[in-house]
């Protein structure tokens, strides 16, 4: 945190995020809270807690090389959070949950459909205690509909929901049906919750009253399909796998150098007019089957083999040099290590360093956050917590409750506090 960030305020700042999501969809969302500056109290099982942290290697290392209990997937979306642990089952659990429902603007969940309903701690059992609650619900495939109470998870989504229709290599290149590299229909339904709560907050202002928000990862997953889903819903034809080529844009592709692909992202007749002059192919531009880009769309089969031969004749180093400087978009195709290495990232600060219980001496790293404010800037004020680290802190500054209740309330299993770094839980 530079001396800016620590005179000023993040722009959620006394917003209060009670977090009874997991895995990645709702955690992402309200990492991203956490980072404008709302306190963030997220609730996890006792002697569990969030599932992902199980889900490992890679593990965060001790100051000894040792693996800890933090998983590198739980790491990436729990930064800036404190960690309570509640037993959701178990009556005083609930009457917990209560009473941080009742001091808090906004409650995140991705139970099943129906399943909070349970225990008392659906919407319309907490609206009641707080009117003002703004009450997030991210399922699989929604709260209502024929899908209503089927689990949802991200690769099932993609499959779903037509992503992976779209990725991969074409079927007369031998390809298939591809999901992305990660959790992509997770981590876009967590942006979509985000936007839908600042948009119920906005409507808070007006109204005085929170409402519940109902956001599934398939309606989402469908949302992204973009340009593509808008294609088919006009034309009635169903798109084909391309690879990495583009539906409507010719050249937009990797094409291969003499050492390695690279890409060139031509996004108009003029750029494909440079293009073809830099790679020593100026008749292709004249050429009426390629001219424009409606043309070279129509002949694309004809036209990639055709550049591909020309790019093979250098290197890609040559090819990025001289493509940029007659300015035809273009680019490497990086690796992590390259990507985090870039300079550009690196001066944009999309790899930080935070001090970790676990391991004081390295601390644990983690990609930063994209959003730049000018005048209320994102803050990296707490590490993804160990479970059960705040337990203690929250429930008395929130609650009001003694040692003597917090004891009492482990020693029955209701709660867990703190526990001894990378040892089997202890009492308050």
């Amino acid at each position: 945190m530079n001396s800016n960030q620590e005179t000023k305020h993040g722009p959620l700042q006394g917003l209060k995020v009670l977090d009874l999501s997991r895995i990645l969809a709702g955690p992402t969302c309200t990492q991203l809270f956490g980072d404008m500056g709302a306190e963030i109290i997220k609730i996890e099982r006792p002697e569990k807690g969030d599932d992902t942290r199980f889900w490992g290697p890679p593990f965060l290392k001790d100051e000894d090389g040792n693996d800890t209990t933090e998983s590198a997937y739980y790491l990436a979306a729990n930064r800036n959070k404190n960690s309570v642990a509640v037993d959701l089952t178990k009556s005083e659990g609930q009457s917990i949950i209560k009473e941080l429902a009742a001091n808090c603007d906004i409650l995140v969940e991705n139970f099943k459909s129906g399943d909070l309903a349970r225990y008392n701690l659906d919407y319309e059992s907490l609206s009641k205690i707080n009117p003002k609650l703004i009450y997030c619900s991210i399922t699989g495939f929604g709260m209502t509909g024929p899908y209503a109470k089927r689990p949802g998870y991200d690769f099932l989504i993609q499959g779903m929901g037509g992503i992976m229709s779209l990725t991969g290599k074409a079927d007369e290149d031998g390809g298939e049906p591809m999901k992305c590299g990660v959790g992509i229909a997770d981590v876009m339904c967590g942006m979509y919750a985000s936007v839908a709560i600042l948009a119920a907050l906005n409507a808070r202002h007006t109204s005085g009253k929170g409402q519940h928000l109902d956001i599934s990862l398939f309606d989402c997953q469908v949302a992204w399909l973009i340009n593509q889903g808008a294609g088919y819903l006009v034309s009635g034809d169903v798109p084909p796998r391309r690879g990495n080529e583009h539906p409507t844009i010719v050249p937009y592709s990797t094409f291969p150098a003499s050492d390695q692909s690279f890409i060139i992202a031509t996004g108009n007749d003029a750029q494909f007019t440079r293009m073809c002059e830099v790679i020593g192919a100026s008749e292709l531009a004249t050429d009426p089957r390629f001219e424009k880009n409606k043309d070279r769309v129509l002949n694309r089969q004809i036209l990639i083999p055709l550049i591909e031969e020309y790019t093979k004749q250098q290197s890609s180093t040559h090819w990025l040099n001289t493509l940029d400087v007659a300015g035809v978009p273009c680019g490497p195709v990086n690796d992590l290590a390259q990507t985090f290495s870039d300079p550009q990232i690196q001066h944009r600060q999309m790899a930080i360093n935070m001090a970790h219980r676990d391991n004081a001496k390295d601390g644990v790293s983690l990609i930063g956050n994209p959003l730049n404010f000018s005048d209320t800037p994102i803050q990296y004020n707490k590490a993804p917590p160990v479970r059960a680290e705040d337990t203690r802190e929250i429930l008395s500054k929130h609650l009001g409750l003694s040692e003597e209740k917090l004891n009492e309330l482990e020693a029955n299993g209701i709660i867990e506090c703190l526990q001894t770094k990378n040892q089997p839980p202890q009492t308050c």
